[in-house]
Order: C-alpha cells, then structure tokens, then sequence
C-alpha cells in the first residue's frame, strides 16, 4: 500500500513534526514499506485463533515488602546543588 506524499504531510502535521521534502520522501517509502507488511499479515487465517492480549503468561517479580534501615540523608544530599536542611531545594514549577 503506497503511501502518498499529502498523506505523509498530514501525519506529520498531526504529529507536530516539520519534515523537509527529502525527509517526506524518505518516510513515504519507508512507512510504505511497514504497511506492505501488516498486509501480509492478512494472509494468514486467524479465525481459529481467540483473541489474546498477551501469548505467554506472565507474572509480576516482586521482592517481598520487608521494613529495613533508610539511607543516610547527608550522604545522599553530598552532591545536591541545593538544600534546605534534610530537603532537596528546586526551582519553583508553578508560578
């Protein structure tokens, strides 16, 4: 499925990205080329196939939650370019 250059200049408007002519060009075969792929993929009959979101169980590695000492403050703030006392000191975000 070829792609066109107006439909590569509206995604990329979309996107919010500036391309130049080159840069179009070069993603219209490259984003052609994905799209020949996915429609290989058609070829395959998938009717006998349920509808997974994951093809092999998975399960969550988590070590076990046990209360331990915390780190030395004056040794983590040592390199912080600024403190107030036991607190990392950073510029305002909201004005």
């Amino acid at each position: 499925m070829a792609l066109t250059e107006a439909e590569v200049r509206h995604l990329a408007r979309l996107s919010r990205v500036a391309l130049s002519d080159a840069e179009v060009e070069r993603l219209r075969q490259q984003l052609s080329s994905i799209l020949d792929h996915f429609q290989a993929l058609n070829a395959f009959d998938t009717s006998d196939v349920l509808p997974t979101t994951q093809s092999f169980d998975l399960s969550n590695v988590e070590r076990d939650d046990e209360p331990r000492p915390s780190e030395n403050v004056d040794a983590i703030l040592a390199n912080a370019p600024r403190r107030h006392g036991p607190y990392l000191r950073v510029r305002a975000v909201l004005d």
